[in-house]
């Protein structure tokens, strides 16, 4: 594919991202049917990390940030950076200056499946990122990539407009065309978990409220008074 920049893309209502980030990775992950998390070793630079936003998809060749300034031009308010590499790579593409032109653009986070570094300066500065690795080791800016193209980034399938969700329990995507019904769905969720939150609190048993003896029975487990040794 020709290396390119797409400078306008569609982008989800702000109140449904702002909705999808107060209910958060775990249950918009469950609410859209157990789709679009990212993979485990994304983690947050710092415990507090909260992020949702449109995503501005980046590719870069490995150890090379140079589409990633490119990149920033043509970010909106609000919108979140998604950076993939076309090879594996940990090499630090983004840093603590780069976070400070963010900043200025109106940046809310960056998800990238590669190296970060200055995690001290991002953690005080309070710019949320999730990243594969922090290391030292710096990048080069001689090589050329795409903006606002299809990446897949830590397993995930990304599309410039998507609506990136990330907390402490990682990065989920929200496909633009369904973000207002998984908003729906997600809301439903939250409000039953507040009701089983309120049977368990009473004392009630997972094993009735999910209907799951059932599933014992059926799985053949059998309940003994004692375990029967041989003497």
């Amino acid at each position: 594919m020709k290396p390119r920049i797409i400078r306008k893309i569609d982008r989800p209502p702000a109140d449904v991202a702002r909705l999808l980030g107060g209910l958060g990775v775990a249950t918009v992950y469950e609410a859209q049917g157990r789709a679009g998390l990212m993979r485990p070793y994304m983690r947050p630079i710092y415990p507090s990390a909260r992020v949702a936003g449109p995503a501005v998809t980046v590719l870069c060749p490995a150890g090379d940030n140079l589409m990633i300034h490119a990149a920033v031009e043509i970010c909106s308010p609000r919108d979140v950076l998604v950076i993939a590499t076309t090879e594996d790579s940990t090499t630090a593409l983004f840093g603590e200056l780069l976070a400070t032109s963010c900043r200025a653009h109106g940046v809310a986070g960056l998800v990238i499946d590669a190296g970060v570094r200055d995690s001290a300066d991002l953690t005080a500065m309070n710019f949320p990122v999730w990243s594969k690795a922090i290391s030292a080791q710096g990048p080069v800016r001689v090589n050329a990539g795409s903006v606002n193209v299809e990446i897949v980034c830590a397993g995930a399938l990304v599309r410039a407009g998507d609506i990136i969700v990330g907390d402490q329990d990682g990065v989920v995507v929200v496909p633009l065309e369904n973000a207002a019904a998984v908003a729906d769905l997600a809301q439903q969720r939250q409000a039953k978990e507040v009701r089983n939150r309120e049977r368990f609190r009473s004392g009630e048993l997972g094993l009735d409220m999910y209907g799951l003896r059932s599933k014992l029975a059926e799985l053949g487990v059998e309940y003994v008074d004692s375990d029967q040794r041989e003497k």
